[in-house]
């Protein structure tokens, strides 16, 4: 069994009726923190459910550490943990019984399952309160103890779906702390589903974009932007299509823009310091140089610009 890979899809698709909403999917992915981006309808969430064998594939399959998920579901759902966007609790209950309640559902026994709870809780910053009643939390401990349940088993892998989701600004803060320290103990592996490119660009290293159904990128972030590492944006204060034209004799591609600035991309063998040698060799003063690298939303927009893009 190849369990290199933490996800693997092959030619997953999904339907409701008439309508496909995943699109033969493949791809192999084995980040430790993967973003999950998409429109609104993009298949996010039926990716996810998927996975888990809460939807029935139309086509194709899909493995979770080499388990297919159509003839080992079982195997994958003690594999994974999960936490849901709505609300999942059961009336009357505390936080300790539901979150042990879960981790019995998971496979462990109870007094395991209860011991496991009170760690889970106290992890996430309940433990004072793990004895109330859940309609009594409010939504920064809801979320808290949906968390909670998710981790409860020790998976391997954690699905977060819209983790901040209607969180206010210090609850939000504590969410992405406690993701960004699960990630860091380096003991599971992620994938965290939100419509927030802000959530996914402060906890996760690479992310996967579906657009219409399909995937239209996945990539490392950092790699990602190191490819723009050379780009440029240049004011001189004198005439700036002829200090271009200059760069481009260096090998740079120059585009001048509206606002008096030249767009510059350097190549590999040409540094900052050559545009400053070249400019003191003309007599030209460079009154503004910008280093720019794409943020997660330069990333999210090319990609649907782009369409379908390439694993």
């Amino acid at each position: 069994m190849d369990t290199k890979s933490v996800i693997e899809l092959k030619g997953l698709e999904v339907r409701f009726g008439d309508r496909v909403i995943l699109k033969s999917l493949s791809g192999s992915f084995s980040g430790r923190s993967i973003g999950l981006l998409g429109p609104n309808g993009a298949g996010k969430s039926t990716l996810i459910n998927t996975l888990m064998g809460f939807y029935e594939p139309s086509g194709g399959t899909a493995r979770i550490f080499g388990y297919d998920i159509r003839r080992r579901i079982r195997e994958v759902r003690r594999l994974v943990g999960y936490m849901p966007e709505n609300e999942s609790f059961i009336a009357g209950m505390s936080a300790v019984a539901f979150v042990c309640f879960m981790a019995e559902l998971a496979g462990l026994p109870h007094e395991a399952a209860l011991e496991r709870a009170h760690e889970a809780l106290f992890y996430v910053g309940l433990g004072e309160a793990r004895y109330r009643k859940l309609e009594e939390y409010s939504l920064g401990m809801k979320q808290l103890a949906k968390l909670a349940q998710a981790i409860v088993h020790g998976p391997r892998l954690l699905f977060l779906d819209e983790p901040t989701n209607g969180l206010d600004p210090p609850a939000r803060q504590r969410m992405i702390r406690l993701i960004r320290g699960i990630r860091e103990d380096g003991r599971l592996h992620l994938v965290l589903c939100s419509h927030l490119l802000r959530d996914v660009e402060e906890t996760c290293e690479e992310v996967l974009i579906l657009k219409d159904g399909s995937i239209v990128q996945y990539c490392n972030l950092e790699e990602e932007r190191k490819l723009n590492r050379k780009f440029l944006e240049v004011e001189t204060d004198g005439d700036n299509a002829a200090f271009a034209e200059e760069a481009r004799g260096l090998g740079c591609e120059c585009a001048l823009a509206r606002n008096r600035a030249i767009k510059m991309v350097l190549p590999d063998q040409v540094e900052i310091r050559d545009l400053y040698r070249l400019a003191a060799q003309r007599g030209v003063h460079l009154r503004r140089l910008n280093y720019k690298r794409d943020s997660l939303e330069d990333i999210f927009l090319k990609a649907m610009e782009n369409g379908r893009g390439s694993l």
